[in-house]
C-alpha cells in the first residue's frame, strides 16, 4: 500500500465530474487500499477518487473516531437517492487545508452504492454520515467545499487562499 498525494485547491481534477466504475480489478482494490491508507494518515474522515487525482465514482469514509457504530465505508458509483431534514455543519476538506466553513446540507440521506467488490448496497446516513456522504459525493460532481459557501466568504477565501500561496513559495 501507498500514501498518495492529495490534491489541493485549485487543480483542476478537483473540479472535473467523475466517470462510473465499471470494472471491479485488482488495480482498483488497490486504488481502494491506497486511499484508505491515505485517509488514515491525513487524517481524514473521508477521500474521494478525485481528491487524489483519479476522476472515478469511488469514495472512503471512516467516520469511527467519532461513531463507533460507523466502520469504514467503500463506496463505488453512490447516488443519494433521498435526503431529509436540514442541518449545517463546520466542515473541513483535505484539499482545502487549514480552511473550515459552516455548510448547510440533509440532515438524513440513502445513498446507494456499490461495495469494492460491485455488489449493490444502500446506505443510510444521518448526523456526521450523512454529512460525509454528501461532501464526498460532492467530490465525485466536482464541487469543493467552497462552492457551497456564499459568493462574499468565496471571494475572500480565494484572496485568503492566493496570499498564503505566495507565502509558500
Amino acid at each position: 500500500m501507498a500514501i498518495l498525494e492529495i490534491k489541493k485547491y485549485p487543480e483542476k481534477v478537483l473540479k472535473q465530474k467523475a466517470l462510473p466504475v465499471t470494472t471491479f480489478d485488482q488495480e482498483l482494490q488497490a486504488l481502494i487500499d491506497n486511499m484508505i491508507e491515505t485517509m488514515y494518515a491525513a487524517p481524514g474522515v473521508g477521500l474521494a477518487a478525485p481528491q487524489v487525482g483519479e476522476t472515478k465514482r469511488l469514495a472512503v469514509i471512516d467516520i469511527s473516531s467519532r461513531d463507533e457504530k460507523h466502520p469504514l465505508i467503500v463506496i463505488v458509483n453512490p447516488v443519494i437517492v433521498r435526503c431529509e431534514g436540514e442541518v449545517e455543519f463546520e466542515e473541513g476538506c483535505l484539499s482545502l487545508p487549514e480552511y473550515t466553513a459552516v455548510v448547510k446540507r440533509a440532515e438524513n440521506v440513502v445513498v446507494k452504492a456499490q461495495d469494492r467488490d460491485g455488489k449493490e448496497i444502500a446506505i443510510q446516513g444521518e448526523d456526521l454520515l450523512a454529512i460525509a456522504l454528501q461532501h464526498e459525493i460532492d467530490h465525485l460532481d466536482g464541487i469543493l467545499l467552497i462552492d457551497r459557501i456564499s459568493p462574499i466568504k468565496r471571494e475572500f477565501f480565494k484572496k485568503r487562499y492566493k496570499k498564503i500561496q505566495k507565502l509558500n513559495q
